[in-house]
């Protein structure tokens, strides 16, 4: 089996060695090259050719999100970015990397390099199969207008790798009147709030990372804390969500399986459950629970995802009732909430 070309750029050599150690004891990645700045890298990707680069965001002479934005469209090439809690990942993510990991907050060998070979290892390997082309933003459909929405209902959306820009190519283009929305990106804990927190600087719908006990009305959207399930439970006739540490669920803490299947149980057919691009199969099973209970689902459709991996698992077991582009996503949910 060919082997994944890695390059490894980080300004730290301590780091960079340790990166460059963990990921040679994976069989199928292939370290090809390490580089100190962007200037050495750039070099290193014109004589290796590399299959995917990892990327540290603060670097010396010029920082890992310029040199995305002024390299990716000349040397399309898929990007792990490697970063301490900060939302420049976000940054680098509309730059057109395809997925991050945090640095480890310890300092103990042992256990950063199990969690890079773990971790990062993972993702390099996802990022392998990324068609790069796909990461740019969307040209979405404007959403037509409409004085007649269902708004006693739930829109539930899940998604992986490259969703967090798919997820704001969607919600920017919701309106006020959109009925509750509840979101699980896969994301480690504390960039879900700063992600909740950049969405709802960006778009017109209020985005908070969800707490328990949090409301879910219209015209606001819930995105699930990094290290917690989030269930939708219905109270007094009102929806309402949980959010409780737990066990993974197909792979996942928060997992898209758990609130799909939540929201199946509790809005049965007053629901539309949204699967995105991502690797694996999370939300495939929730979201079919979701349409045998009466609602309407949405797959993004391979031609427009970073991954198709969940979308496929979905509509290959008959999950997906309507397959869509991702620029059509959002007026899909609208034209599925009018009602008859």
């Amino acid at each position: 089996m060919r082997k994944i070309k890695v390059l490894v750029v980080d300004d730290s050599l301590l780091f960079r060695n340790l990166l460059v150690e963990s990921l040679r004891s994976d069989p199928s990645i292939e370290v090809v090259a390490q580089a100190g700045d962007a200037y050495a890298a750039r070099d290193a990707i014109l004589q290796y050719h590399p299959d995917v680069m990892t990327l540290d965001v603060e670097m010396p002479r010029m920082g890992g999100i310029e040199f995305l934005r002024k390299l990716l469209p000349q040397y399309p090439l898929p990007v792990v970015v490697i970063s301490a809690l900060s939302e420049k990942v976000f940054d680098a993510m509309e730059a057109g990397a395809v997925d991050f990991v945090c640095k480890p907050n310890t300092i103990e060998r042992d256990k950063v390099g199990a969690f890079l070979r773990k971790e990062l290892g993972t993702k390099i390997k996802i990022a392998s199969t990324v068609k790069v082309g796909r990461m740019k933003r969307a040209e979405s459909f404007p959403v037509s207008a409409s004085t007649a929405l269902n708004s006693n209902m739930v829109v539930a959306i899940g998604a992986s790798t490259g969703g967090t820009e798919a997820i704001f190519e969607v919600v920017r283009q919701f309106r006020r009147d959109i009925p509750g929305v509840v979101i699980v990106q896969h994301m480690p804990p504390g960039f879900t709030q700063m992600y909740a927190n950049r969405l709802n600087n960006q778009c017109q719908v209020a985005v908070k990372e969800a707490v328990t006990g949090d409301r879910v009305i219209p015209g606001q959207v819930l995105i699930a804390p990094g290290d917690k399930q989030m269930r939708l439970l219905k109270v007094n006739g009102v929806y309402q969500v949980e959010c409780r540490p737990g066990e993974k669920v197909s792979g996942h803490c928060p997992s898209v399986d758990v609130l799909f299947s939540s929201v199946a149980k509790s809005a049965k057919k007053d629901a539309v459950g949204v699967i995105l691009t991502g690797m694996g199969g999370d939300g495939a099973k929730g979201l079919l629970e979701m349409r045998k209970a009466g609602a309407a689902t949405i797959g993004q459709n391979e031609a427009s995802c970073v991954v198709y991996g969940m979308p496929k698992v979905a509509y290959d077991i008959g999950a997906v009732q309507y397959q869509v582009d991702l620029s059509a996503v959002a007026n899909t949910v609208y034209s599925v909430l009018r009602p008859n």
